[in-house]
């Protein structure tokens, strides 16, 4: 195992992607091979109480893996393997090292898929995927990671090594821990190995591109896709900020964008058509998604030429969709900050987009309001705070609003059963 002290390196290891910064460098930065080298630096870390923070490809958008000084950067990138797959089971076994889209690939080989795909796919792990149960384009009709994820491999704390689940479709031994380590963020363990669920997903037969005159009536059609009991794979809604941010051309069709694709069948494609041709300013559909799914790929790259963003993640009823993208017009014209919204409309799932000024420099206060709003809304609809990017370091002060001070503290105890000393992560997830 190589542990290194080299400025630089560390320096390359503080930050994640959400943009916020902690005191100092991290005093090293370790790149175990093997679970029994994680091992080897919990047991180390506990005996001097290190903080120990776990990171893959560093993709994280709430602080969750940056690290400051006094910390030792657990890398588990070169962790990478795929052990096995087994396509009559229906199962691969991963290292957390392993790139989402390379699983998925692999899974391809033997027809089958790996369904979580979060934007980062290409990059990001599947050990960071676990650790804030990442969400994605599809996951509204196959499942957020903690659907795929049928059991862990995990290091304690302590730096014992225990395995949770099993690599059956069924079972209820015992109290289900491996749920309770997916979206923890790595404050309760270090995951060295999956058993992941793979499914053999039937291909896309229609990609609908549908333009609406405002935002609010683009939520409002995928809403009415939910009321005529169609499941879509995907449903992407773009806002008018976000349109003139990728391509001027896009908002010239109308001041919303909603992408949807669907895999049921011929018929199932036809009723979703006629389903958004309602109040639909233009519309139009192919079979080849690539050309219609570029405006979604693109926007995040896109938004973030315009300036620094702070992006934010809530997820409310999808009934209430369409009130929760007029709130945030409202809350952008409020505090005079540019906000753009993207959301995946088949789930609630929002991300309103602030660009708080310019890269590099202090996020105005204005910004820092416009989110507290942000996330008062989604509560206020019956939402949550965060629905696929996890709590880190900057929402933990709405986890109290949301979860009561008896549940919070019951998360306290669970954490403090698991990492006695709090040398896991310290300071994220928990308020």
């Amino acid at each position: 195992m190589i542990v290194s002290r080299d400025p630089g390196l560390r320096a390359s290891r503080r930050l994640d992607r959400s943009g916020w910064e902690p005191d100092g460098l991290p005093d090293a930065v370790a790149f175990p091979r093997t679970p029994e080298d994680v091992q080897e630096v919990l047991r180390a870390a506990t005996l001097s109480r290190t903080p120990v923070v776990a990171r893959g490809a560093g993709t994280a958008l709430t602080g969750s893996s940056a690290a400051g000084a006094g910390a030792i950067v657990l890398d588990l990138s070169r962790m990478n393997r795929i052990v096995e797959i087994r396509p009559a089971d229906g199962v691969a076994v991963v290292e957390p090292g392993v790139i989402t889209a390379d699983l998925d690939r692999a899974a391809g080989e033997h027809g089958l898929s790996y369904a979580p795909d979060p934007a980062s796919l290409t990059v990001s792990t599947i050990g960071g995927n676990i650790a804030t149960n990442a969400g994605g384009l599809r996951c509204a009709k196959y499942g957020v990671t903690r659907d795929a994820v049928l059991g862990l491999d995990v290091v304690l704390s302590s730096g014992e090594r225990i395995s949770t689940g099993r690599a059956t479709l069924k079972g209820v031994a015992g109290y289900d821990l491996t749920a309770l380590f997916v979206g923890s963020e790595g404050t309760l363990g270090i995951v060295v190995g999956a058993t992941l669920r793979l499914r053999p997903l039937p291909p896309p037969n229609a990609t609908i591109a549908a333009s609406y005159p405002d935002v609010a009536a683009a939520a409002a059609a995928s809403v009415a896709l939910a009321e005529a009991r169609i499941q879509p794979v995907l449903a992407e809604l773009l806002d008018e900020a976000t349109l003139d941010a990728v391509d001027p051309a896009l908002r010239a069709a109308g001041a919303a964008l909603l992408i949807v694709q669907t895999d049921g069948g011929p018929d199932e494609a036809a009723r979703a058509l006629e389903v958004l041709t309602k109040g639909a300013t233009t519309i139009r559909s192919a079979t080849d998604p690539a050309p219609l799914l570029a405006a979604r790929r693109q926007a995040l790259p896109a938004i973030e030429r315009l300036g620094r963003p702070l992006i934010e993640d809530i997820a409310v009823p999808r009934s209430r969709l369409a009130e929760a993208v007029r709130a945030i017009e409202t809350i952008a014209a409020r505090h005079d900050v540019p906000i753009c919204t993207l959301a995946h409309a088949g789930d609630g799932n929002i991300h309103p987009i602030i660009v708080a000024g310019r890269h590099g420099e202090p996020v105005p206060d204005a910004a820092h309001r416009a989110a507290d709003d942000i996330f008062a809304l989604a509560l206020d609809l019956g939402g949550t705070v965060t629905g696929e990017h996890g709590i880190g370091v900057l929402k933990r002060a709405w986890l109290r609003r949301e979860l009561g001070d008896t549940s919070l503290d019951l998360h306290h105890r669970i954490k403090s059963l698991f990492d006695p000393h709090g040398i896991l992560n310290p300071g994220k997830a928990l308020a």
